[in-house]
Parts: C-alpha cells; sequence; structure tokens
C-alpha cells in the first residue's frame, strides 16, 4: 500500500478513534438501549413535550453511532478495494477506492466538527432572521437571495423549515423576514451565520448595468424547550397586532391576526404571523421573545459574545462576516477564517458546510481570527 494512501486510513483510523471516546460508545449504546425501550411506552405520548426531548436524544443517538459504523465499515471495503487492487494490478481500483477514502476523511472530519457542538443550546432548532439593510430595492433583493440559501441549506440537510414572518420590500426582495429551521444541531450549525452578509454585482435593477454593493444581516437564536426557563414580567410588554403581509400563499395568511411582541427593557421585538389565529400566532411570538432573551443570556456568559455582537451592531461596510462578489469576477470569501471559493452559484443554492465548519473548528480550538483581507 502506498504511503499516501497509508497515512490517509492512519488519518481516518485516529479521527474514528476519537469520535468513539468523545461518544463514549458502550455508555451511549446503553443509553440508546433504554431510550428505546421507553420509546415503546404507549403512554409516553401523553406527555408530548417530555416525548418529543425523548425522541430528539434517540435520534440524535442513532445517528452518532451509525455514523460511526458506517465510517468504519466504509474504511474497512476501501481497504479490501485497494488491496485487491494491488493485488491484481488493476490501478483504476485503487485509484477508486483511493476517492473513497478521500471522500471518507471529509466525512469524518464533519462528524468530528459535529461532536464538538456540545453547547448548551447547540441541539436545538433554530430560529433565523434576515434583515436588509439600508439601500432600497438592493438590498431587499439581496436578502430574499439569503433566505432562499439558508432554505436551500436546511432543505438539502433534511430540515423542516416553517415561514414565520415575511415583510415585502417595495418593489422587489425582502425588508425582513423569519424563519424556523428544525432538525438536529440545528442552531449549532447556523449560528456560525450571524452576522452581516455583503453582495457586489452588476444590479439588474439599474438601467446603466452599473456595480453596486449590498449588505443585509442574518441573526440566529435557538429555540428553546421547557427544561429552559425564562422569566418575562407582562408588564414588560408591549403587544401589537396588525394585519398579515408578505407574500401570501403557504408562508403567509393575510388576516387581522398578526402579533409584534417588544420587550421593553431590551428593544428585542419579534413579529410572527405564521398562524391563521392571533391566539396562535401571539403564542409563536412568546416562544420566539423567550428564545431572544435566552440567546441574549447566553452571549453573556461566553466569552466571544463582544465579537458576536459587534457583528449585528451595524448593516453596512467593515462589519461584514462574509462578502460574496458575483461581478468582474466569481468569489464568495469569509472574512473570519479565510475560506473562499469561487462556485457563487453553489453557495447561493445553499453549498454553506465548508464556510460553517471553519468557523466551527475556529471557535471550538480557539483559533485566533487572522487579519483577512476583504475582496473588492
Amino acid at each position: 500500500m502506498r504511503a499516501e494512501i497509508e497515512r490517509l486510513v492512519e488519518e481516518i483510523k485516529q479521527s474514528v478513534g476519537l469520535l468513539r471516546r468523545h461518544l463514549d460508545v458502550e455508555k451511549s449504546t446503553a443509553r440508546l438501549a433504554e431510550l428505546n425501550k421507553l420509546a415503546e411506552d404507549p403512554n409516553l405520548w401523553n406527555d408530548p413535550q417530555k416525548a418529543q426531548k425523548l425522541m430528539q436524544e434517540r435520534t440524535s443517538l442513532e445517528d452518532s453511532l451509525s455514523g460511526i459504523g458506517k465510517v468504519e465499515q466504509e474504511l474497512e471495503d476501501d481497504i479490501g478495494m485497494i488491496e485487491l487492487g494491488e493485488a491484481e494490478g488493476d490501478d483504476g481500483v485503487v485509484a477508486e477506492a483511493e476517492a473513497a477514502l478521500k471522500t471518507l476523511k471529509k466525512e469524518v472530519a464533519r462528524r468530528e466538527l459535529e461532536a464538538l457542538l456540545s453547547g448548551e443550546a447547540d441541539r436545538f432548532d433554530s430560529y433565523l432572521e434576515v434583515h436588509a439593510g439600508a439601500g432600497g430595492t438592493e438590498s431587499q433583493d439581496w436578502a430574499q437571495m439569503l433566505l432562499r440559501m439558508y432554505t436551500r441549506w436546511a432543505e438539502t440537510h433534511g430540515f423542516k423549515v416553517e415561514y414565520l414572518e415575511e415583510s415585502e420590500g417595495e418593489e422587489a426582495g425582502i425588508k425582513s423576514a423569519t424563519i424556523q429551521v428544525s432538525g438536529h444541531n440545528a442552531y449549532g450549525w447556523l449560528k456560525t451565520e450571524a452576522g452581516v452578509h455583503r453582495l457586489v454585482r452588476i444590479s439588474p435593477f439599474d438601467s446603466n448595468a452599473r456595480r453596486h454593493t449590498s449588505f443585509s444581516s442574518v441573526q440566529v437564536f435557538p429555540v428553546i424547550d421547557d427544561s429552559i426557563k425564562i422569566d418575562i414580567k407582562e408588564s414588560d410588554v408591549r403587544v401589537d397586532t396588525m394585519r398579515s403581509g408578505g407574500a401570501g400563499g403557504q408562508h403567509v395568511n393575510k388576516t387581522e391576526s398578526a402579533v409584534r411582541l417588544t420587550h421593553i427593557p431590551t428593544g428585542v421585538a419579534v413579529v410572527c404571523q405564521a398562524g391563521r389565529s392571533q391566539h396562535k400566532n401571539r403564542a409563536q411570538a412568546w416562544d420566539m421573545l423567550r428564545a431572544r432573551l435566552y440567546e441574549m443570556e447566553l452571549k453573556k456568559r461566553e466569552e466571544k459574545a463582544a465579537a458576536d455582537q459587534a457583528a449585528k451592531t451595524d448593516i453596512g461596510w467593515g462589519h461584514q462576516i462574509r462578502s460574496y462578489v458575483l461581478q468582474p469576477y466569481q468569489m464568495v470569501k469569509d472574512l473570519r477564517t479565510g475560506v473562499q471559493t469561487s462556485d457563487t452559484s453553489g453557495v447561493l443554492n445553499g453549498e454553506l458546510d465548508e464556510f460553517m465548519a471553519a468557523t466551527l473548528a475556529q471557535r471550538a480550538f480557539g483559533t485566533p481570527g487572522a487579519d483577512i483581507e476583504d475582496v473588492d
């Protein structure tokens, strides 16, 4: 076996060993058996919230354990293919198996990062808000492009997406929108996307075909469950009701049902207009408000609180976390990690894993952000 292939195999084996130790396979297997037994109890769903939490834990453990097993099996198969190819002198088989090993290494690296999603709220579902910056139609169109990008990313990963609020732009795009992304570690992954995003392109709205720069911001906060108590005085909250707006159809119902809650001490405001009834929207808005205040509390307890919040201060130049250049060349560059790609179409269609993984690794291993130059 060639030295390069041996090195690759050894790196994968070491990563699998780290995953097994991090998960504590023996303990996790016993816990999964316990959860499977509890799931068979016909009275489990008498308490839906408790049942949902149990099922989420079971799904998480199943995914982690089966993932390790799948990697180990694929590694064994690939090694067998290489040995067979070398014995028969078939370089094509060896090359195919080597390519499979490289793909497997990427999968193991992703699982290593996911194993690091052990923050207090990482396992939760996530709210994601997009807000257009100054610039009118340009920024509002960019905000809609970002919303589509995250929706595509979520759907590609098997997450459920629910539209909670959407405010249309005057001519095109959106002023703001809120979606709920539901799935394993949704918040843990999406939290890396919070900040200001910059777009450079030839404007489709400019008859002179000039290049424009637009900004929109993304805010992410976890959907918390009843195990986390956030007490809010009703006297501290202003409640406003209004007619639902937005695109209509499956996302928004145009009825007198939209609810906005404003937490007066902090200025935090949330809007929900997804449901047909004001009662349902009010309940959802309270959940969103609790989640926003919980996220603020998390930030206070994290060392990176100041840096994370600084990215949200202004939706404009100097605060962006990532730049997307479509003309005169193609480039997406993250200004925190330096990760970049010329596949702008892929990124805008939701291919964000490389950017998310790099940011997670930077946070997990405490790698300081370099002084990275932005693209023009």
